[in-house]
């Protein structure tokens, strides 16, 4: 029988309110999504003054990280690859995204969800999507 592990919800609380944290220290605002291993949604939370693309952008994020089991940043690069790249349109389901700030949530090993943010620089989001992950 398979064993699991799974994100739960005092897990997104903690990784959102971390992230969260950060961008008010920051002064910016953006979106935070927290999926579970399926990339189904567990937390979503739009900042004040977050730009509203940024939630199905989140959504998505989260999703396709959890989906691949890895970074969404990676799914991107290989799909705009010059010589092996592919049209997204080919996984047959349009919430695949390849914009960085999705990251998968590995425990023992084992994926148990992810974390995304959109709103800020691809860098910025990633960097506080991982920021999430160590505050686990």
């Amino acid at each position: 029988m398979n064993q699991s592990s799974s994100i739960d919800s005092a897990d997104a609380q903690r990784m959102c309110a971390a992230i969260q944290a950060e961008l008010a220290r920051r002064g910016k605002a953006a979106v935070i999504a927290v999926a579970d291993a399926h990339g189904e949604l567990l937390l979503l939370l739009r900042c004040d003054g977050a730009p509203l693309p940024s939630i199905v952008i989140a959504t998505n994020k989260a999703w396709t990280a959890a989906r691949e089991r890895k970074p969404t940043r990676q799914v991107g690069q290989a799909a705009r690859d010059p010589q092996d790249g592919f049209d997204m349109a080919y996984f047959g389901d349009p919430r695949y995204i390849g914009w960085g700030g999705g990251v998968p949530v590995f425990s023992s090993g084992q994926l148990a969800g992810s974390v995304a943010v959109s709103g800020l620089s691809e860098a910025e989001d990633i960097e506080l999507a991982e920021l999430g992950i160590r505050a686990l």
